[in-house]
């Protein structure tokens, strides 16, 4: 544990600390635009699970959907798959939606303490939209979270939408991809109490981002991440071949408001124009 707790030290300032200026943010942001095509976007949100040993005494409140123990890590990742916001520790009976709902990542949100950039004009047109996060189906839906449409009785315009909003959310699946393969121990049960694991949890992340900082290449090497082909299809990254660290199970979300449903749909409609559609969306839905 002392090994964890000093590499956390030493690394974190520099390798795992969420942003807290307007610049960058938007250095984020740029880099989303360019390699995803998603405007306005503050990085990729989602959760999984870390296996671990009963906890003594804890009865069923590790115990999570999948029949085993676990604690929950929930990140935020930008589009260069390095960690920018992290939680570790949730009981794993917990749902995505819940673990948001009591994080201090929802908290400064709500608050605005985050220092997102303000409202601006989506490129290429008058526009005005707020800078977000994206994520699945199991997180809310809020002027600040983008999330799919529900999967029924969508529209091509909707369906669209959920391409392009999967495409940029991709990164946190390859992220927590690239972690679990890297560092074997997220391929087991770890057999200690939940505040070590999460100090293991947070050496590793540091650790993560500090090769893909320092050591890119060598972390990371063609193919071991999604990519695409001419025709922007899919090619699996090698490391879905093994596996990755286990989702959390949906939850409910509240319902969303009217402002963040108009977000969407300009979002949406946004995707339909010159300015912000691509050549080969329609061939993907």
């Amino acid at each position: 544990m002392e090994t964890c707790t000093a590499l956390t030290s030493v690394l974190r300032e520099d390798y795992l600390k969420t942003p807290s200026t307007d610049a960058e943010w938007k250095a984020i942001a740029s880099d989303f635009y360019h390699k995803w095509q998603f405007p306005q976007c503050l990085g990729a949100i989602d959760g999984k699970h870390i296996f671990i040993q009963p906890p003594a005494k804890s009865g069923s409140l590790f115990y999570n959907y999948k029949s085993q123990f676990s604690i929950i890590l929930m990140a935020v990742v930008d589009a260069n798959y390095k960690f920018v916001y992290a939680s570790a520790g949730t009981q794993g009976r917990v749902s995505d939606a819940g673990v948001f709902a009591h994080s201090d990542l929802r908290e400064a949100m709500d608050k605005g303490t985050l220092n997102f950039p303000p409202v601006e004009t989506l490129p290429g047109t008058d526009a005005v939209m707020p800078y977000v996060l994206v994520g699945d189906e199991a997180y809310p839906l809020r002027p600040d979270l983008m999330k799919p449409f529900p999967h029924r009785n969508l529209n091509t315009n909707q369906r669209i939408y959920n391409y392009r909003l999967s495409r940029a959310r991709r990164v946190v699946e390859n992220a927590f991809g690239i972690l679990s393969n890297r560092f074997r121990v997220f391929r087991t049960t770890i057999c200690l109490e939940p505040d070590k694991v999460v100090k293991i949890v947070f050496a590793c992340m540091c650790l993560h981002n500090f090769l893909r900082q320092r050591r890119s290449d060598a972390y990371v090497p063609p193919g071991y991440v999604d990519t695409e082909d001419a025709n922007h299809r899919l090619i699996e990254g090698a490391w879905r071949r093994e596996g990755g660290l286990q989702s959390v199970a949906m939850g409910r979300a509240r319902n969303p408001s009217v402002e963040a449903k108009m977000q969407r749909d300009l979002l949406c409609s946004y995707f339909q124009t010159p300015a912000g559609s691509v050549s080969w969306q329609e061939g993907m839905v």
